[in-house]
């Protein structure tokens, strides 16, 4: 009989005050927290991983482990890592399209105006 391993769940925040993105992978081993930004004390890293236990996140386990002691609970592993940052390839082809209408747009209202200004001598 082979065990089913299940794929790791992500979860994303944003931290606007000190302007970094968390993503939390939870797999069956570990939890590894990958921040932007080295922006958050070790109180705070303890704090957040509590949070994400309470609220359902991460296992219940993490809850107090992470209260406990002066370092952070084992199985926990904070990286500052800003690969997992991608552009939606949708969202790119959808500026790139209202860019090239914006520019010839005003293109072309360009010609019009050098139009009317040449072929309209002042009075």
């Amino acid at each position: 009989m082979q065990a089913q391993s299940t794929p790791p769940c992500c979860y994303e925040f944003y931290f606007p005050d000190v302007d970094t993105h968390v993503q939390v992978e939870r797999s069956s081993a570990a939890v590894i927290v990958r921040a932007t930004r080295n922006t958050f004390s070790e109180q705070r890293k303890r704090g957040f991983i509590h949070e994400l236990a309470a609220e359902g996140f991460i296992p219940d386990d993490y809850e107090w482990l992470s209260l406990a002691g002066s370092e952070l609970s084992r199985g926990v592993h904070w990286l500052v890592d800003i690969s997992w940052l991608k552009i939606n390839p949708e969202m790119t082809a959808r500026t790139r399209r209202f860019m090239v209408r914006l520019i010839a747009g005003a293109g072309l209202l360009w010609l019009v105006m050098m139009a009317v200004l040449l072929l309209h001598p002042a009075r």
